[in-house]
């Protein structure tokens, strides 16, 4: 049996990429920029010349900024060379294989490839759904045959995810991961399953987003605003959808589902219809979304587009504003709503401790003067319009009551009980939960139409976004008011209704979960899986570096909170999860969670 030679800087020099579309032409671009001697194949001459075309344009910008010089651009530019016969592939060390998400084609270009290349030639196919050792074990040299997944677009994203078979030669791994590294890219070694890891965890959140779009649960605008604000992310799921392609979403989800049973993964019915109406994202002009023209990513108007300044309904008057509660995000709020020239009441269990929860928002305001975010003046005026109260019998003015307790309904329920009792009438009563039921805190009240759910994210002072829930008793003036307060508190309120979870809860916690699951089953590292969610993803944390920040105990009672609500078995919290829990491995605050942390 010929094997793949371990030495990578010499062995990987000529390089073909078969497939000129998006993908292969990011790829050859990264390849002819390191140096390496670029085949590119594609049967549709246009793609051909698109592709030398997008590499002379991208080597032009990096002239003009500098990066290249016009000797280096000319020395890039001849070192690929385009072709529409697979035969140019037969002096390549390396083929990349960057073809449609189709098994039958890419099974036909690697038996057309065994009779072209060298037998120590290593086959690598970019596909992220598709089996690998499927494609292998019809190869004539399965040991040869390996997958190699870029990320779109490819000369800006870091991760290539290194995928092996049961029959994968342990030298072509290493070749390919040597490679990876020498262009600068960071390879992660995976197994071979659909979605790998990236994409395993990306594509089932995406995918509930779909559906929570779908049962009209919240509008796509707010959806896509509530991850990209509450989470960090660089996209909502349904634009990102769009950019992806909502029919390669859908053939992703497919081999996933077949391969895990999980209801999670099968494709919501919104992306089936879509891709059957030809409706595929921007490639398309039109998907979740509407765009200027095919191809573009410009988002225009369409009969789903909310109109600008859309009136609600005239809302209650509000000038002072009370906040029960007397930890981090109690503080937090009644420092935003202090910020934004609001009278305000911040009740704690005694006075003691309201005191030192105002002189924890001195501190904050303290440190955003020290940084130049804030005058002197401002925060003074922030921290005097600030008063201290060791009992909720200060409420009795105010025309918005704020809870921010513990997340514990009978203590939130009782807290009610006591607003309803010595708010004047006519103030609307919010609570802050993240996920428990907002209706059960209304009818703990008289007034249960009054009462609404404001989700501020941590910290309060920093974070834009704050999910407004109804509930199915809540009054229209109410809502009305609250998503002006949020203006006036320079927060992005987004509507949802009360259910568990809300938007953001709902899609950020069963993919923590599901990254969890992936460790427990020993398919990928902790490392490997920040890494490919920071680098592949573009999330500003790595799965166990938000598990560990959040706490596990707060983690584990939000999906417990969700299965319980959902009945999925799919959201069933990890055994692992629990483990560490019942262990006190709770994340940073307990010194040890995922990882280990020095103490404080």
């Amino acid at each position: 049996m010929d094997r793949p030679s371990t030495s990578s800087q010499s062995t990987l020099q000529t390089i073909a990429v078969v497939g000129l579309g998006t993908m292969g032409t990011g790829i050859a671009e990264v390849l002819a920029r390191a140096g390496r001697e670029v085949v590119g194949i594609d049967t549709n001459e246009s793609a051909t010349r698109r592709a030398t075309a997008s590499l002379a344009a991208a080597t032009a910008r990096s002239v003009a900024r500098g990066r290249l010089t016009e000797e280096e651009r000319e020395g890039v530019l001849a070192r690929l060379r385009t072709y529409t016969e697979l035969e140019a592939a037969a002096g390549a060390d390396l083929v990349i294989e960057v073809v449609p998400e189709d098994y039958e084609l890419k099974h036909r270009i690697f038996t057309e490839l065994d009779a072209i290349v060298r037998p120590d030639t290593i086959l690598a196919t970019g596909t992220n759904a598709l089996s690998v050792t499927r494609l292998a074990a019809e190869s004539q040299h399965p040991e040869r045959v390996i997958g190699l997944h870029f990320f779109n677009p490819a000369p800006a994203m870091k991760l290539v995810e290194v995928v092996s078979s049961v029959l994968t030669a342990p030298p072509a791994v290493e070749a390919v991961t040597a490679l990876a590294r020498e262009l600068g890219k960071e390879p992660v070694s995976v197994g071979d399953r659909p979605g790998f890891v990236a994409d395993g965890l990306l594509f089932g959140y995406l995918n509930q987003a779909a559906a929570m779009y779908e049962s009209k649960y919240a509008s796509r605008e707010d959806i896509d605003a509530a991850m990209r604000l509450g989470c960090g992310l660089p996209m909502g799921p349904l634009a990102l959808l769009d950019l992806i392609g909502v029919d390669t979403a859908r053939t992703v989800l497919e081999a996933m589902y077949a391969s895990s049973g999980d209801r999670l993964h099968a494709p919501a019915p919104i992306l089936g219809h879509l891709a059957e109406a030809g409706l595929t994202g921007q490639k398309s002009g039109r998907g979740f979304y509407t765009y200027a023209e095919p191809g573009s990513s410009e988002i225009v108007r369409d009969a789903q587009t909310p109109l600008e300044g859309a009136r609600l309904g005239e809302g209650r008057q509000v000038s002072s504003v009370g906040v029960a509660g007397s930890g981090t995000m109690a503080s937090g709020i009644a420092q935003v709503f202090a910020q934004a020239g609001y009278a305000v009441v911040l009740a704690a269990r005694s006075q003691e401790k309201a005191e030192a929860a105002k002189a924890a928002i001195g501190k904050s305001l303290g440190r955003a003067v020290s940084k130049g975010r804030l005058t002197q003046e401002a925060a003074d005026g922030t921290l005097a319009r600030i008063t201290p109260a060791g009992s909720l019998e200060a409420f009795a003015e105010v025309d918005l009551a704020v809870e921010a307790v513990a997340e514990d309904l009978a203590v939130k329920q009782e807290l009610f009980a006591t607003l309803d009792k010595v708010c004047k009438p006519g103030a609307v009563l919010a609570t802050t939960t993240s996920s428990l039921p907002v209706i059960a805190c209304a009818r703990a009240t008289s007034r249960p139409q009054d009462v609404i759910g404001m989700h501020f994210f941590n910290p309060a002072p920093a974070m834009k976004l704050v999910e407004v829930v109804r509930t199915v008793l809540t009054s229209d003036d109410v809502h009305a008011t609250v998503r002006a307060v949020c203006a006036k508190v320079r927060k992005h309120p987004v509507d949802c209704g009360d259910r568990a979870g809300f938007i953001v809860n709902a899609l950020l916690f069963p993919y923590l979960n599901n990254a969890i699951k992936m460790v427990e089953q020993h398919y990928a590292s902790l490392d490997d899986i920040d890494a490919a969610m920071k680098l592949g993803g573009g999330y500003p944390m790595g799965p166990f570096e938000l598990l560990d920040v959040v706490g596990l105990d707060v983690s584990l009672a939000i999906e417990k909170v969700l299965h319980k609500e959902f009945r999925e078995p799919g959201l069933a919290p990890s055994p692992l999860l629990e483990h560490l829990v019942a262990a006190g491995c709770l994340g940073r605050k307990t010194g040890r969670g995922f990882r280990e942390y020095a103490r404080r």
